[in-house]
């Protein structure tokens, strides 16, 4: 049994182990998510994934992240806006590695 594993969702890579708190882009998901696209499982580097890998994890709570202000200005022109973004985030618990 291998005490990490490197998985990839939402276009984003994540190097966990059983018992770690992450946030990953929004999943439309309740209860429990599994993952298999697992990249390296200890020192097995898959091909590009690992064969029979599997990271499962529990869902704490869905939410937004911390907002992001965009500013925009051009000098000596009077422009300047203001937008804020939140991107929707997924806060899991990972439970489980299985190799």
């Amino acid at each position: 049994m291998s005490n990490f594993a490197i998985f990839q969702t939402g276009g984003k890579q994540y190097r966990v182990q059983a018992g770690d708190v992450i946030k990953v882009e929004k999943l439309n998901a309740d209860g429990t998510v599994e993952f298999d696209q697992v990249l390296m499982l200890g020192d097995r580097v898959g091909a590009p994934f690992v064969d029979g890998a599997r990271v499962v994890a529990q869902v704490v709570e869905q939410k937004r992240a911390p907002k992001v202000l965009v500013f925009k200005k051009k000098r000596r022109q009077n422009y300047r806006r203001t937008r804020g973004h939140r991107q929707h985030i997924t806060v899991l618990k990972i439970t489980e590695i299985k190799g």
